[in-house]
């Protein structure tokens, strides 16, 4: 598998092709393992074994949470749309499978406003603790 080497690499190692996520954007509305800016960035969960089962193991995870829906799959990428339960405001979720190093990388961000009170993040924080601990409660 080819590699890309980007000026993210620094922060986020060196990532393939495949799992590279569109940047953040200035506002403190987005979290991503492969943001530049440290506020922004967060940790990519580590797996073992088959990517067809991590995969599997996310969507249920995803599938689980209240107010989500997967909007895109693909064999390395889950792509899922998230909603607020007030206002129904949507925050944007992508997934990507590097499995050549057993990492999930993922991307959180809000369509609207500037700041999320640490929504994006906490969100990816229970998703990844559900994915670590490997059972999904729905």
């Amino acid at each position: 598998m080819t590699k890309t080497t980007t000026s993210n690499d620094s922060v986020s190692g060196s990532v393939s092709a495949e799992a590279r996520l569109p940047p953040c954007p200035r506002s403190p509305n987005c979290v991503s393992t492969q943001a530049e800016r440290a506020g922004q960035r967060m940790e990519p969960i580590p797996y073992q074994g088959p990517l067809a089962e991590a995969r599997e193991r996310m969507l249920r995870v995803l599938r689980a949470r209240p107010r989500t829906t997967i909007v895109k799959e693909g064999p390395a990428l889950i792509q899922a749309e998230c909603r607020s339960l007030l206002l129904r405001f949507v925050d944007d979720v992508e997934i990507r499978f590097d499995d050549a190093a057993k990492l999930i990388h993922f991307r959180s961000a809000s369509r609207l406003g500037r700041r999320d009170f640490g929504v994006n993040r906490n969100r990816m924080d229970e998703i990844r603790g559900a994915f670590l601990a490997g059972h999904i409660t729905g």
